[in-house]
């Protein structure tokens, strides 16, 4: 099972979303975000949010058609999105991906990378991307990853979250790297390719966030 989290993000910048409806996937509305995927006949098992965004006809609607519903406060400790993705690692899906979490304002954006860190740092590894019409975004732990090529995500940054990445490669790209030590607000790895179908990349240390985009 994998679990989609749909947010409130600017709707001009999400892909297609059906691409994302299959037997496996299971979607979650946060806030306004559920009304997006009501316009496209998607319906959520679970709806997360303040709800401040909404109009009362549309939290009417929520609640008549969204079996469990999880309403909060708009003073709390957690953005709405924080409380849908720890809900969404307690059901132990295979993937999980959130949607309509860049645009809009910058610090809701930021908030929702910090997100993508904590699982990381609590050794949770249940993987977990920020998807947009241009992007995707995933963190990784050192380790070694295989990577495919796409020819609708040409480009592939690499960017160091932690204060240092030790002995990064990069294997079956346009611009290769051996065993590199990358520091915190390095640009070396911005906007790589991919020259075969497949690459591949690892590091010892720190943690790396994966950025593939589109022109």
């Amino acid at each position: 099972m994998n679990i989609n989290i749909l947010g409130g993000g600017p709707i001009q910048l999400l892909p297609l979303l059906t691409k994302y409806e299959t037997e496996q996937d299971r979607w979650i509305g946060v806030d306004k975000g559920v009304i997006t995927l009501f316009s496209l006949g998607i319906k959520p098992i679970s709806a997360f949010g303040d709800f401040d965004s909404v109009t009362v006809s549309e939290l009417a609607n929520i609640k008549e058609i969204v079996g469990e519903l999880h309403q909060y406060r708009p003073e709390k400790d957690e953005t709405d999105m924080e409380l849908a993705v720890s809900w969404a690692k307690e059901q132990r899906p295979n993937k999980i991906r959130i949607f309509g979490a860049t645009g809009g304002r910058l610090d809701h954006f930021f908030a929702n990378i910090q997100l993508l860190i904590k699982p990381i740092l609590d050794g949770n590894h249940v993987p977990i991307e920020i998807i947009d019409q241009k992007n995707i975004v995933f963190l990784k732990a050192p380790g070694s990853y295989p990577i495919k090529k796409s020819l609708e995500k040409k480009y592939i940054s690499f960017i160091p979250i932690s204060a240092e990445i030790h002995d990064l490669s990069l294997e079956g790209f346009k611009y290769p790297l051996k065993n590199r030590h990358i520091l915190l607000g390095s640009t070396l790895c911005i906007s790589n390719e991919l020259i075969n179908d497949y690459g591949n990349f690892s590091f010892s240390t720190g943690i790396l966030m994966v950025v593939r985009s589109n022109d």
